[in-house]
């Protein structure tokens, strides 16, 4: 039995023809030059959901890492955009996930998020220096197991019975990064939010190797 599918690029550019199940929510961005089109692609939802949370992570990195601003302001703030980031990408995968049988992987990445959250908010509200000090593992452990078993989980949701070879190649760039931190001196904030912000925009920008087409029942004639 082969583990990986090496028939199927790891990352290409994206198709023309997107698959029916991806159709729904799907945005195309263009910026025409002349009669020409500078910049043309497709958005998909996940694309989208991507997208969104590079947005959100921008800010909040930036601003622990190169503003004096309160750990209590920021925790607040940083809360507020967090439980509007998650409520997105519900909201924008929710169909998709259902059709691709992988609702599982959403809760899942759901409770990361509030687990995340609820962990910072806890560690900046009653200064517990251990989590103060690991905030940065925190976040790339947590982005790492979540691309983890999302890669794992396209094994049992596709008819290929293949892992996703680019979420775990993510997963493994966010959890080996752990291990590069203590070597980033100051920058360790700028350091994890360019990672997890650098993953985000190649899985937004690219098609990745668990995109097959299907037919499932939850899909309509429509």
């Amino acid at each position: 039995m082969t583990f990986f599918n090496y028939s199927v690029p790891l990352l290409r550019r994206k198709p023309l023809n997107m698959d029916v199940q991806e159709l729904e929510g799907l945005w195309q961005v263009q910026f025409p030059l002349g009669k020409d089109r500078f910049y043309s692609k497709f958005y998909t939802c996940l694309d989208r959901a991507c997208l969104l949370w590079s947005l959100l992570l921008i800010p909040m990195f930036g601003t622990a890492q190169f503003f004096p601003v309160s750990w209590m302001l920021q925790a607040g703030l940083w809360s507020v955009l967090g439980l509007g980031g998650t409520a997105a990408m519900v909201s924008m995968t929710y169909s998709w996930v259902k059709i691709e049988r992988l609702t599982w992987v959403l809760y899942g990445w759901v409770i990361l998020m509030l687990l995340g959250l609820l962990l910072t908010d806890l560690g900046i509200f009653f200064c517990w220096e251990k989590v103060l000090a690991n905030l940065c593992p925190l976040w790339l452990g947590i982005s790492g197991i979540g691309y983890l078993g999302t890669g794992f989980a396209v094994r049992e949701a596709k008819l290929s019975r293949r892992e996703s070879r680019a979420l775990l190649a993510a997963s493994l760039f966010h959890l080996s990064a752990i291990f590069i931190l203590p070597y980033t001196g100051g920058w360790s904030f700028l350091f994890t939010g360019s990672i997890m912000v650098l993953s985000l925009l190649v899985l937004a920008e690219l098609q990745w190797d668990m995109r097959h087409s299907i037919n499932y029942a939850a899909l309509t004639p429509q």
